[in-house]
């Protein structure tokens, strides 16, 4: 037998007897993705600027600048009325981080490299989603704390106040939907920031966010009830003891708010999803 024969063989042996590699399972892989984009954060706190330096301001801007001049039916003031409007208001941004990073990653060709390993692209956007709502989240409890500072209390009890924020989390994760459609579908980041503000920042104004909509002209004042962030505002208000029920001729969703953001929040999910994915793989595919 000749060597070389020997040698093929000695590797063939050597190739049967190398354990296969099993690719992670989704909860690792998604686990993974969620890690490194908590990673960028800390490399870079600049990130944390629009959750941070932003919340605070618009607290301190709203409740001493327009606080005076906006009249409300809440009997513990003008402070605690706004700042579930706020918090919805930066939750619903919460579109804009995934968007801007999704775009990202698709530009510098990472998603190539994660198109080379054995793991489901399907990772890549629960990772991308579970981190942003982290994100996001770090937000509300910077409002909250500012909030307890200018004197903004939770006046119900503590299950009312966990549904409160649960509420604020399944509404944050609808709209991050939003932000995956918009980062497949636009080419730069200048375009998202461009199309997201134009589309989300004038839908969180016409709420009940920082102003009663019972003071709006009529077709405005139905726009902002149906809204469904009015409807996510208006049920943080009555579980935290924040702001009495709506006015009698108030639109349906504001007169059941709680039942109302869950079937807005799950039937925006249901709807988004399928076209965030699809616009996703179309992207990464072409």
């Amino acid at each position: 037998m000749s060597d070389t024969t020997v040698r093929v063989e000695a590797a063939i042996d050597h190739e049967a007897a190398r354990p296969t590699i099993e690719p992670p399972g989704l909860g690792k892989q998604v686990t993974t993705h969620v890690w490194r984009n908590i990673k960028h954060i800390r490399r870079m706190p600049e990130m944390l600027a629009d959750v941070t330096f932003q919340p605070i301001m618009f607290v301190v801007l709203f409740a001493y600048v327009f606080g005076g001049s906006i009249a409300t039916a809440s009997e513990s003031g003008y402070r605690e009325w706004m700042l579930p409007g706020i918090m919805a208001q930066t939750m619903a941004f919460s579109c804009f981080i995934v968007a801007i990073g999704l775009t990202n990653d698709l530009n510098k060709g990472i998603m190539d490299r994660f198109r080379s390993l054995p793991i489901s692209r399907a990772s890549v956007l629960i990772g991308r989603s579970i981190s942003s709502l982290i994100h996001s989240s770090i937000g509300t409890v910077v409002m909250a704390v500012t909030g307890l500072v200018i004197g903004w209390r939770i006046r119900s009890g503590f299950l009312d106040a966990v549904l409160g924020f649960a509420l604020l989390l399944l509404f944050g994760f609808a709209m991050i939907w939003i932000g995956i459609l918009a980062g497949s579908a636009l080419r730069t980041a200048e375009a998202v920031q461009g199309v997201m503000f134009t589309a989300i920042f004038p839908l969180t104004f016409l709420a009940n966010t920082f102003a009663p909509p019972e003071r709006m002209v009529p077709f405005l004042r139905t726009i902002a009830e149906w809204n469904p962030i009015s409807s996510l505002v208006q049920a943080m208000r009555e579980l935290w003891g924040n702001a009495p029920p709506p006015a009698a001729d108030a639109a349906l969703p504001l007169h059941h708010p709680v039942l109302s953001t869950v079937i807005w929040a799950i039937a925006l999910t249901l709807v988004l999803a399928p076209l965030s994915i699809r616009a996703f793989n179309k992207r990464t595919t072409d």
